[in-house]
């Protein structure tokens, strides 16, 4: 069978003691928690997490033994660039640690995309997470030519099991319809699935959501200045519990 299309899904990690604890948990390489783990296994049972042809996750504990449980006996592919950001100054701390410290109500009044003193910026975490995925992508055979009998690999989904702003950064590039980057939060264990569109671009590059006009559905990273192929409908939807 022919691949046109791509299942991407995102799934974020299941709680830590930190998560727990309303901390910003970034590179600290926390493993789950028994509520985390619990978690996971009582959604297991009610099928929300869908299978995957091929399975990528952060190098983090907490996303490597989440989706160790999710997906059990099955290969992992370890991409750096999808670890969470770094929080710098702010890592491992609480709101009521933090409250008081006037870099930190400075970052609270930019609506949280002033970069993290110490750590990261928003635009450079982003940059990170999009080529980590796009990379994946590739590993998958997307936006590579046809061989000789018409086909394009026998990988029709892939599970990305990794942080919350990793997840963001993807939806806020390749969601149809677009949005900013905090409107894709979502909680530990929650994911969404994601529609690509896998088109041969001549140049070697995937298409974005701003495509020529070969598609029918959003399609992974290429330049901002081509004109919007899809003004309707939608490519994703949350992961349902």
């Amino acid at each position: 069978m022919e691949r046109d299309t791509m299942k991407i899904y995102l799934i974020r990690h299941s709680l830590t003691e930190g998560n727990l604890n309303k901390r910003y948990i970034g590179k600290t390489d926390e493993p789950l928690c028994q509520e985390g783990e619990l978690l996971l296994k009582e959604r297991l049972t009610n099928g929300v997490y869908p299978d995957a042809d091929r399975i990528f996750t952060s190098p983090m504990k907490r996303c490597v033994q989440t989706a160790r449980i999710l997906y059990p006996g099955r290969e992992l592919t370890v991409i750096g660039e999808l670890s969470e950001c770094d929080f710098g100054r702010f890592e491992n701390k609480s709101f009521e640690e933090l409250k008081d410290f006037k870099v930190y109500q400075q970052w609270l009044k930019s609506g949280g995309i002033m970069g993290f003193p110490g750590g990261e910026s928003k635009e450079d975490f982003s940059k990170r997470c999009l080529a980590g995925f796009e990379k994946a992508l590739r590993m998958c055979g997307c936006g590579e030519k046809m061989t000789d009998d018409g086909k394009k690999g026998d990988i029709f989904s892939a599970a990305f099991v990794v942080h919350g702003g990793t997840i963001m950064s993807i939806m806020e590039k390749y969601a149809v319809p677009s949005g900013r980057y905090y409107d894709f939060q979502i909680g530990n264990g929650e994911g969404y699935e994601l529609i690509l569109a896998d088109d041969f671009a001549p140049w070697g590059r995937i298409y974005s959501r701003f495509d020529t006009g070969r598609s029918g559905v959003a399609l992974p990273s290429g330049t901002d200045d081509r004109t919007l192929d899809h003004l309707d409908g939608k490519n994703y939807k949350r992961l349902s519990a």
